[in-house]
């Protein structure tokens, strides 16, 4: 183990669980201190906290807060702050789904998954460029979706958000892109967290299937290779992006998919 990111502080949200958590062992693993972040009860991101430092001998900070609201990031940044432990790594990973036909979207869940995937990005990129540009060093990543790239059937909110922080990737790029800081996106296809088994169980509910059989069918619609992206090979991407190897690479959207949109 090399430990090329020591010394470095990354922030990745959603990091309590899923693809976040796996992301920050990856980190972690590297050296970086690491941030986790999720909206469960503080004493299960204290313990997530805690687990890192004991396993990879690196800094840990448990952070609750509900990233929709803006009001929320304003104060966990304030936080941030005033204890000097500002990230050189932003990992934009937390979100939720919700899947309905476009006619019966209820308003509110498209607002939540727009303030969620594209709007808590763009407020917490805002508020983390100017230091990253004082040090003339920072990685912003952003983990989009393949659904940033193509559509499927009642994904709207998601669809559209995951398009949009793209859309946030390449400018972010452009913007910084003298500064020593780069920004790129991340594509997964399917990839096996609690989101995507809840997904799974409902297929499953809805159309009579045991959970294998709406497994296959899940993967056998879409995804060529028919397996799950493992979490741990985000978390590889997400090192190698953070890395000195990457610093030319900027505005970039890297799909990692099972072949998914090269259909």
């Amino acid at each position: 183990m090399d430990h090329q990111l020591k010394g470095k502080i990354a922030l990745i949200t959603g990091s309590s669980s899923g693809i976040g958590w796996g992301i920050a062992q990856s980190l972690a693993a590297q050296g970086c201190d690491v941030i986790i972040h999720g909206v469960e009860a503080l004493g299960l991101l204290e313990n997530k906290a805690k687990e890192l430092t004991e396993k990879f001998q690196i800094k840990a900070w448990p952070y609750r807060a509900d990233l929709s609201h803006a009001d929320e990031i304003e104060t966990f940044f304030a936080e941030l702050e005033m204890k000097k432990i500002l990230p050189d790594i932003l990992v934009n990973n937390a979100g939720v789904q919700h899947v309905a036909p476009i006619e019966e979207f209820a308003l509110a869940k498209w607002q939540l998954l727009l303030s969620l995937h594209l709007t808590a990005p763009f407020l917490l990129t805002q508020k983390l460029l100017p230091a990253m540009k004082h040090k003339k060093w920072g990685r912003i990543i952003n983990i989009a979706s393949v659904h940033g790239l193509v559509a499927s059937v009642q994904k709207s909110a998601y669809v559209a958000a995951k398009h949009g922080l793209i859309g946030l990737t390449k400018t972010t790029a452009l913007e910084t892109a003298k500064s020593g800081v780069t920004c790129n996106a991340i594509c997964p296809g399917w990839v096996k967290t609690p989101l995507v088994e809840a997904q799974i169980g409902e297929k499953a509910r809805q159309q009579g299937l045991s959970f294998e059989q709406a497994t296959e069918k899940l993967l056998g619609e879409k995804q060529p290779s028919e397996k799950f992206i493992e979490v741990s090979q985000l978390g590889d991407l997400v090192v190698f992006l953070s890395s000195e190897s990457a610093s030319g690479m900027t505005g970039s959207a890297l799909t990692m998919d099972g072949g998914w949109t090269a259909q």
